[in-house]
């Protein structure tokens, strides 16, 4: 191998390490302010799982559900049964679960109110 071709290599291994050093540790990423429906599947189950708290208490079904029209274009009991799945995997306890499976089978019939605001 000439050295033409080693001094090319070491280039760019430098210019790859460089670049990972630069985006890992000097600059790296950094999510501010996004948006619910990026949550990963444990939060999003959290926030489900405190929308149907809210749902028990209030009794408000189109409020829940435009809650949980923030986490995807989903229909909102698709979205509160990705979360019981969820919740079963995960061996979240059973009152859990059974809160969250009370706000699916609520919103299995729902059908959005006409003039409904913002959350």
């Amino acid at each position: 191998m000439s050295s033409r071709w080693v001094r090319f290599l070491l280039a760019i291994l430098c210019g790859l390490a460089l670049g990972v050093l630069y985006g890992w540790v000097i600059s790296p990423v950094e999510y501010v302010d996004t948006t619910p429906d990026t949550l990963r599947a444990d939060y999003r189950l959290d926030y489900v799982l405190m929308t149907a708290e809210i749902y028990h208490s209030e009794q408000d079904l189109d409020l829940a559900a435009r809650r949980l029209a923030l986490l995807g274009s989903a229909h909102p009991s698709q979205i509160a049964a990705e979360a019981l799945v969820t919740a079963t995997h995960l061996g979240s306890p059973e009152a859990d679960r059974l809160l969250v499976q009370s706000l699916a089978a609520a919103l299995l019939n729902w059908e959005p109110s006409p003039g409904g605001g913002a959350p």
